[in-house]
């Protein structure tokens, strides 16, 4: 394992690493203005949420590595202490790689981008209307986290006023994440698309789980399953009472004569198709 203490390398090298190992993050298309109202449009990918009750954004434009400077949306934020937060899906992601060219003052992104200015209500700065979700906020705080190049700038962000194309929404009124597309920044010059890996996990919070601690040793010490595969026997709240094992092995009578590792096997690919109880029937069952 390559074992690295921060300040004993070159701080793009550091900053190469972080952004790719703490990924896919999600990016804000913050669209702020200038004392003169002259209007500005970059994107954040250090940026997330933070808080419903008040409700939090917080993105944070970070001072240039290369020169130590710091961006026009953090000086307009400063200034002007309001922000639109325009979230970032698959059918404006070009557009919005556009918009993170360094154009001179008083350049307006939008136009650079092909983007729609629309107006805002409770705020300044313009939202982008090729945007899936605008938020409009009012900045709170901002917190320097250093002076030197590289160091980040919290923009504390409280939400005053949503706007969700209803197109992204499902009958019930909540967000469609298939529809919505989203796209996350990773490290370099590469991008994630979220509709693309959408898998799901019963949350524990839900149920109390066994444990991977609960689990039969043999079955634990596993060759074949994972530590994800685990998991998820591990979030049962009971193990399958011996009578469904029973019943189980009636109905798959080929599994009886498996070794563990053929059996362990077959109950994987169980798991894989998120069937956790009858991957749990195949590992209890016995021998004979």
């Amino acid at each position: 394992m390559l074992s690295i203490n921060p300040e004993d390398i070159a701080i793009e090298k550091l900053h190469g690493y972080l952004l790719s190992a703490v990924a896919p993050r999600p990016i804000a298309l913050a669209s702020t203005i200038d004392t003169n109202e002259n209007p500005n449009l970059s994107p954040f990918s250090f940026f997330n949420v933070f808080s419903a009750n008040p409700p939090i954004l917080i993105f944070s434009p970070a001072r240039r590595v290369r020169n130590n400077t710091i961006k026009h949306t953090l000086k307009n934020a400063k200034e002007t202490r309001e922000v639109v937060i325009n979230i970032v899906n698959y059918d404006i992601v070009q557009q919005m790689s556009l918009s993170s060219t360094e154009y001179p003052k008083n350049v307006n992104e939008f136009e650079k981008a092909g983007f729609t200015m629309v107006a805002s209500e409770k705020v300044k700065p313009f939202r982008v209307g090729e945007s899936p979700i605008q938020f409009e906020c009012k900045v709170k705080d901002i917190i320097e986290l250093g002076t030197g190049g590289g160091a980040g700038n919290l923009i504390i962000c409280e939400v005053i006023k949503l706007h969700i194309k209803k197109e992204f929404l499902n009958d019930d009124g909540n967000i469609n994440q298939q529809k919505l597309d989203l796209v996350a920044r990773a490290g370099g010059s590469l991008y994630s698309r979220a509709k693309e890996g959408f898998f799901e996990i019963p949350k524990p919070l839900k149920t109390l789980g066994i444990g991977i601690d609960s689990i039969p040793f043999e079955i634990r010490n596993s060759s074949v399953l994972t530590g994800n595969d685990l998991g998820m026997l591990g979030n049962v709240e009971v193990i399958p009472p011996i009578e469904d094992v029973d019943k189980f092995a009636k109905e798959h009578p080929q599994i009886i004569g498996y070794n563990s590792v053929k059996k362990h096997t077959f109950a994987k690919a169980f798991l894989e198709k998120n069937d956790v109880a009858s991957a749990w029937k195949v590992l209890l069952m016995k021998k004979t």
